[in-house]
């Protein structure tokens, strides 16, 4: 047999016990999350998104070619360096290209054609290494800081292409998806052309939308008759 409780602070007749914080309320009993629900992370707790910058190619190939040719000179070098210091001539082509060097004039055609070669191999090693490469890999938005992600053109121009084909009226469509831009070439067989470019203009707005990429292409459309036969 239990008594009720007596004094200033218990409630009297008729009122209920006084609310308390429930689980996943933030324990101010309002009813309102503080980032999350019931222990489950929310879009608030989820880190600032990253500024997005293109994916860079490993350079595998160009890497691999010039770390071998690099270290076949070094090496054959260092052996004619060495047989020398054991009393031994140097090799015919050490000592013609010693000679060549020494004997002729800078205006001479081989000169010009090997200091063009290797200014043009020069170039093309600082593109290699000052550029991101991978074109063909669009970056998506990020909206985690960790998570990156990126969409093959293809699949974008693909996506895009499929969204045109949704529009009444519309019979093909030949998309190409560069870096910035996205030209759209769509036939349509009926209905007035105006209505089907500004049906397809939105259709393709919508597209570019949900591909989620972090620099959206800006996109032309051109709508034509298909030709006559005969």
């Amino acid at each position: 047999m239990t008594t009720p409780a007596t004094g200033p602070g218990a409630p009297g007749p008729g009122h209920d016990a006084p609310d308390t914080p429930r689980p996943g309320t933030g324990g101010n009993g309002t009813g309102e999350t503080s980032g999350r629900q019931d222990g489950v992370p929310v879009l608030a707790d989820a880190a600032p998104a990253a500024r997005v910058r293109r994916f860079w190619a490993a350079r595998r190939v160009p890497a691999a070619v010039l770390a071998a040719l690099v270290l076949g000179g070094a090496g054959l070098l260092l052996y004619d360096v060495a047989a020398v210091r054991a009393d031994r001539q140097a090799m015919a082509w050490r000592r013609e290209l010693a000679d060549g060097l020494a004997t002729r004039p800078l205006d001479d055609t081989w000169v010009v054609v090997g200091a063009a070669v290797a200014v043009v191999l020069g170039v093309w090693l600082l593109v290699l290494a000052a550029t991101p490469g991978l074109r063909e890999i669009l970056p998506m938005r990020r909206e985690h800081a960790d998570v990156r992600a990126g969409l093959d053109r293809e699949a974008a121009a693909l996506a895009l292409r499929d969204r045109a084909m949704e529009v009444s009226g519309v019979q093909s469509v030949r998309v190409r998806v560069r870096r910035s831009k996205a030209a759209v070439k769509a036939v349509s067989h009926f209905r007035d052309l105006d209505e089907v470019r500004a049906d397809v203009e939105s259709a393709l707005a919508t597209g570019v939308e949900e591909l989620g990429l972090a620099h959206p292409p800006a996109v032309t459309v051109r709508v034509a008759r298909p030709p006559r036969k005969g």
